[in-house]
């Protein structure tokens, strides 16, 4: 049988120094190719790994005939936003783990071809025009609001529209996208992609607006008593954690929220076009292991720095980002300093940063995680030089808007308390979902969540 086919990818001596995509996608006779891999199982365990439950035998089954069009048709069913799942959901460890291929081969690629066809919609149909989602009219039902224009909150409210309601969209930024448009660098999220899906979601009849912070702005009460009949809460986890050591109010220590934020969305690496720089040195190190983690480390080599460190108490099979990402970042020149855990940053008279102090670590019996625990090594302090470091260790949620909903129940890390189907909450009428409910994850468990609630919500009230 033939190989799963590599994606021709931009050189890493080319990538390091642009914020272009970095994956270049199959071409159209590669993307057939391997389309024709697929054994088009009869129960096609691969969609029970699909958290939007596509029919991925079906739409593979239009690009083996080279009918993408009636593929894209299958996906739009089903996923408001595939060229966006395509290219950052973990096919991997969803519906790629459980492909039957696995068992003797490698898996069919199936993000590839969610990739490929979601692109060939936008290149060849669109025609530089809006994307042309199927508008919907209101059947009456009513209106709904959704809080949070990210993954989560785009899902439910296209499906919420395509099932015939009239839908609102509050968001807080300027711009809609949540952590597709804020935390994903371009070179992974190109935002001319996700102008393009989200503009379909629109012309799906949602309404978007932005620059309104539900529970400043307005609050939920007042959202009902202006006429919706129900809300949903889907404002993601975009309050950053630190490690709660000495030092971390140094110039020069970011949150990862900070620091993507103001290259992502803020535009900071074009600066002076964009008068929002960021101060980058030329040795930078990044706390954490994660795909943010990640993704702050590949930002600072395209902005300039010469040396650039990872720094993660655990070894290299417990790094919860995705093999892709760590491999990319090797690539690109990123150093791993597994084992390694910093215990205070030291800076200048100046206020500036410019050590952490580490110490080593080894791992010891699994903790709650699942993952070894790390256990210090007595007397292994030594110093890193450093000019800039980037804090990626995870984020929770922002406060404020469930500090103004009385009533609404929480965890103890504060996050809300729902329904793993429904996304019901305390409140009558009040749904969430995302990582808001769950903490951080995945964007396309966002996504399976915003699905979710969106057909619990036309069920109950529709």
């Amino acid at each position: 049988m033939q190989k799963r086919l590599l994606m021709p990818e931009q050189l890493p001596q080319d990538r390091i120094k642009n914020f272009n995509e970095v994956a270049l996608g199959y071409t159209e006779e590669q993307v057939v190719a391997e389309a024709k891999r697929c054994l088009q199982c009869p129960k096609a365990p691969c969609m029970a790994g699909c958290p939007v439950e596509i029919d991925i035998p079906g739409f593979i089954k239009f690009v083996a005939e080279r009918k993408f069009s009636e593929a894209l048709n299958i996906l739009r069913k089903k996923n408001n936003l595939p060229a966006i799942c395509g290219r950052v959901c973990p096919q991997e460890t969803q519906c790629e783990a459980v492909c039957t291929l696995k068992k003797k081969d490698e898996p069919i690629a199936i993000g590839r071809l969610e990739r490929f066809t979601a692109d060939w919609g936008r290149k060849e149909k669109s025609k530089g025009q809006k994307a042309k989602g199927k508008r919907q009219r209101a059947k009456g039902k009513g209106q709904v609001a959704v809080i949070g224009a990210g993954p989560a909150g785009l899902t439910c409210a296209g499906d919420l529209a395509k099932m015939g309601w009239k839908v609102t969209v509050f968001e807080s930024l300027h711009a809609p996208g949540g952590v597709l448009r804020y935390g994903i660098p371009e070179f992974r999220m190109p935002r001319d992609v996700l102008d393009y899906e989200i503009e379909y979601v629109k012309n799906l009849g949602v309404e978007i607006k932005t620059n309104i912070i539900v529970g400043k702005t307005v609050t939920v009460e007042e959202l009902f008593g202006a006429g919706y009949k129900a809300v949903f809460i889907s404002t993601g986890a975009g309050f950053p954690y630190f490690l709660g050591i000495l030092g971390e109010n140094y110039n020069g220590v970011y949150s990862a929220n900070e620091f993507l934020t103001r290259a992502n969305l803020m535009k900071a690496y074009k600066f002076p076009e964009y008068d929002t720089p960021l101060q980058i040195g030329k040795k930078v190190a990044v706390v954490g292991a994660g795909n943010v983690a990640m993704d702050s480390a590949r930002v600072a080599r395209r902005l300039g720095a010469k040396k650039v460190c990872i720094i993660y108490r655990r070894s290299r099979s417990e790094m919860p980002a995705r093999a892709e990402e760590i491999h990319h970042a090797e690539e690109e020149g990123i150093e791993l300093d597994l084992l390694t855990l910093p215990v205070e940053i030291m800076g200048d008279d100046k206020g500036w940063v410019k050590h952490v102090k580490c110490l080593k670590m080894k791992l010891g019996e699994p903790d709650d995680s699942g993952r070894r625990r790390p256990i210090p090594i007595d007397g292994s302090e030594y110093l890193v030089d450093i000019d800039t470091m980037v804090i990626a260790i995870g984020q929770g949620p922002n406060p404020l808007l469930l500090s103004m909903t009385p009533g609404l129940k929480l965890t103890r890390k504060g996050n809300i308390v729902a329904d793993d189907i429904t996304g019901e909450t305390s409140l009558e009428q009040v749904y969430a979902g995302g990582d808001i409910v769950t903490g951080a994850a995945t964007v396309i468990e966002a996504m399976g969540a915003g699905k979710r609630v969106a057909r619990a919500i036309n069920e109950k009230h529709g």
